[in-house]
Parts: C-alpha cells; structure tokens; sequence
C-alpha cells in the first residue's frame, strides 16, 4: 500500500530501513512508487496502517486529505470529514475498532494472567482506557473520536520515537562494555593483555576509513550526485538532485530518502564482514546524521523536506561550513561510568531474581519426578497384586501376598478379596449338601419285574 505523504505524521518511516538505489535507466517521472511496508515501530502500527487503507478507499476523504495541510491533520479538523464517508467506509472501520478492542483485551488478559492477577474480576473497560489511540467507551464503532486519537497518539508516540531508539542505543553500548569488562576477568593476565591489544587493534582498524563528509553538505550531496548517480559532479544541480532522489514523486524528501542519501558515507565507515564494524552502531550513525539535516533543513518542523527548503539548505553556510562529520568514535561514550553502574546493578539484580526462578523450577521438577516414580511404583504393585488375586482364584492353596501398599492400595485390596470371598462363599453348603444325601435310605427302584 502506498501512502500519502501527508499521512508521514502517522507513519513515520522506520529508522533501520534500507533504501533501495535508483534505476538511472528510468527517468524520475517514470519510476513507480515502492511499497510501503515499513513498521513504524507502534504497538497498534497493523491497526493505524489498516485504517488509513480503508480512508483512502473513500473519494470524498481521499479529496480531503490532498488539500489538507500539515496543521490540518495535526489538529483534528480532518477528522470530522469522517462523517461523510460512505457506509461501506464505516462498517470497515467500525470491523476494524472492534478487532483491535478485541486484541487489546486479549494483551491485558495475557499481562494479567501472567502476573497472578484475577483477571476474571478486572474491569476491562476501566483497563482499555491505559491505550490512548483509541475511544474506550464506544468499543463497536469508530468515530470521529475515534481518529482524532488515533492521530494525536500517533504524532506524539513518532515524536519520541528517536529519542527511545537513542536509549536502547545506550543500553546496547553499556551491555557490550559489560560483557567486554566481564570477558576479561575470566583470563589470567597474560590472556588478558592479549586480548586488550587485539580489542584496541580492531578500534583502530575500524578509525581508518575514508574521509565523511558532514550530512546535508554540498560536498556530500555532489558525492552522492557522481558515486551513486553516475553524473558529472561539475554539472551539479540541486533541483535536478530533489527531484532525482524523491523517489515517489510526492515533492517532497521525507525521513526515508532522506537516509538513502548517506548510504555511501555509512558504507565509507561499516562492512558487515568484518569483525571491527558493529552494524547496531552504523543504525545510530545513520539517525545522527538525519536528525542533523532535518535540523538545520526542515523549517516549519513537519517531519518532511519541501523543495523550497531542500533549495535554501545548499546555500546556508552552517551547512557548508563543516567539511568533516564527527562520528560516534570521535564524540563521547553514550553513557557515562555512573550509568553503566547503575546499568550493572540492574543486569545483577534480574540474574539474580532468574536465579531463584530457575532454582524454584528445578525444585518442582525434582518433586514431580519423585511423585511421578511413586505413582509408577504403586501402579506396578496394584498391577502385581491383581495377578495375584487371579491366580489365587484358581488355585486356593496359593500362598497369600501382602496387600499393596500407597494410597487406597490395602482398601483396594480389601475389596478385591472381598469380591472372590463373596464368590466362593457358596461352596460350604453344596458340600453339605452332598454329605447329607449320603445318610439317606435308598429308595427301591421302579418297575422292576416282580418274582414269586
């Protein structure tokens, strides 16, 4: 699905996207606008990205969001023309609503559940209201409201987006100087130094690359113009540039083409084949330098580049002015030693706390073999005793075994017995019986012939 370009504010393009090179072959004016299948990173992305889709269906909403400006969308003005989209429009969306209260529900039953919460007894309509992309009153239709919160949450959750992709940075970098440190204590100290020496001799090695050109820069955009666009670099022009590099044809560069343009410094700095190049780190690099040009170049802050601003930010000297951009390796650590402490502290207390997870696990599980094999022990001796009782059935002069032991097993037994006992409990009295009919006087037999 392509998507207006207006709609960036909801749809940030993700930072970790790769942008594709451009066919010289094909004219600007020719080449197709690509797919649109970024995450944004949001929890509630496949719903946001689900109703703009079915927005878009609508003529009438489609008019309107073509003439809508930033500050439009922003404020909820586009929001009302949601009363005027067709009928098919709204069971859509009001299908839509339902499906994501529906997932939401599902989460906070899982998170619940997973914290030994009675869930069963939680209002979930008090519960639903914690998620603010959507009316937790009205959980069947989608309204005005409805998208009013939808793109308000979305502009402020995209706003933050940066800066928390900056502290997972952080985290990451301080978990690798934890391992590092952690490494190193395992080696005796002939170990140690050597492997100190290599570690700094990888450093070194990833230092020595090519000069970086700062971001936004007129020297940067000529070396994208001569290595990635195959033109003269004494023929360039920035307008013919724009237009070559905004790739969906929209008049605009958004934060997705704007990345694809420092693609050949990065590729100066980080090859995933070798060992001295971290990619995570050419991730941050590649943020760095976005979040430098759009400040320095987005004027009125819409998250998008106009050819106006695109024009003026080539001949503005703070631009020009740095020849050379400052990398990770030339700025301070991301963290300080107090917060890579604090960070250790943390990573002890939650190993810890999986250690006595782990260790109350095994103990279960050590009960449950001990059960399992008494549970197997008592099924074979009810098994033997049945056997037993059979046999016993057919031979009467066998001699008798104890009855089972465990739970029920002497009962059982009991009863087993019980029932053979009742069984034979005949034979006595057909014994008498045939006793008895020994002591009689034998009758004379009839019809025999009589002689005289």
């Amino acid at each position: 699905m392509y998507v207006d370009p207006r709609w960036l504010l909801l749809l940030s393009v993700s930072l970790e996207v790769w942008a594709v090179p451009i066919d010289r072959k094909v004219s600007p004016d020719t080449q197709q606008p690509p797919e649109d299948n970024v995450d944004t990173g949001l929890y509630y992305d496949r719903y946001l990205r689900e109703v703009i889709e079915v927005l878009e269906t609508d003529p009438h909403f489609r008019e309107k969001l073509q003439t809508a400006n930033t500050e439009d969308i922003k404020n909820g003005r586009l929001s009302k023309e949601l009363d005027l989209v067709g009928h098919h429009v709204r069971t859509r969306l009001d299908e839509l609503k339902r499906q994501e209260v529906s997932r939401l529900r599902m989460l906070l039953k899982a998170k619940l559940d997973s914290a030994n919460t009675q869930s069963l007894q939680m209002d979930h309509a008090s519960l639903l209201k914690q998620f603010e992309h959507l009316d937790p009153h009205n959980q069947n239709t989608f309204e005005s409201k409805d998208l009013e919160l939808l793109i308000s949450t979305a502009t402020k959750d995209l706003e933050n987006y940066d800066a928390e992709r900056h502290e997972e940075f952080k985290r990451y970098e301080m978990l690798k100087e934890h391992e590092r440190r952690e490494y190193l204590k395992g080696l005796d100290q002939e170990k140690r130094e050597k492997e100190e020496r290599r570690m700094e001799e990888l450093k070194e090695k990833h230092r020595q690359h090519p000069r970086i050109n700062a971001p936004g820069s007129v020297a940067q955009l000529r070396e994208v113009w001569q290595e990635t666009d195959g033109l003269d670099p004494q023929e360039f022009n920035p307008k013919t540039f724009f237009k070559l590099h905004d790739t969906n044809g929209d008049g605009v560069l958004d934060e997705q083409e704007l990345e694809a343009l420092f693609t050949k410094e990065l590729e100066k700095m980080y090859d995933p084949k070798n060992e001295e190049d971290d990619m995570v780190e050419m991730g941050e690099e590649r943020l760095r330098m976005r979040e430098h040009v759009m400040k320095n170049v987005d004027v009125n802050q819409d998250r998008l580049v106009s050819m106006d601003e695109f024009l003026r930010s080539t001949e503005k000297k703070e631009l020009n002015s740095v020849k050379e951009w400052e990398t990770l390796d030339d700025t301070k650590p991301v963290y300080t030693e107090a917060e890579l402490q604090r960070f250790e502290a943390e990573l002890r207390d939650k190993e810890e706390e999986l250690g006595r997870r782990a260790a109350a696990l095994h103990q279960e599980q050590d009960l449950l073999k001990e059960r399992g094999k008494a549970l197997e022990a008592q099924r074979r001796e009810y098994q033997q005793a049945v056997l037993e009782m059979s046999q016993r059935q057919k031979d009467p002069q066998a001699p008798e075994l104890p009855p089972p032991t465990g739970p029920n097993g002497e009962l059982q037994f009991h009863q087993d017995m019980q029932k053979l006992e009742d069984q034979g409990a005949k034979a006595p009295v057909v014994e008498q019986e045939v006793e008895s009919q020994k002591n009689l006087p034998a009758e004379p037999p009839q019809n025999l012939p009589l002689h005289t």
